[in-house]
C-alpha cells in the first residue's frame, strides 16, 4: 500500500513538472488567470478536480 502511495506521489509530481518545462510562460498567465477567480470558483474547480480523479481511480482499479 505505501508502495502505492509512494509510486502515486511520484507520478503526480512528474504529471505536475510538465507544463513549467515546456510551456513556462503559459503556466504564468494561467497561474495569473487563477489569481483572478473567486474562493467558490476555485472550491468548485478543486472539488471537480478530485471527483474526476477519483472516478478515473475507480474505473482503472475496478
Amino acid at each position: 500500500m505505501w508502495r502505492d502511495l509512494a509510486a502515486a506521489l511520484a507520478l503526480m509530481l512528474v504529471l505536475e513538472g510538465i507544463l513549467p518545462f515546456l510551456n513556462p510562460s503559459g503556466l504564468r498567465r494561467a497561474l495569473a488567470l487563477l489569481g483572478d477567480l473567486s474562493d467558490v470558483q476555485l472550491r468548485i474547480a478543486g472539488f471537480s478536480s478530485m471527483l474526476i480523479g477519483l472516478l478515473a481511480l475507480y474505473w482503472v482499479r475496478g
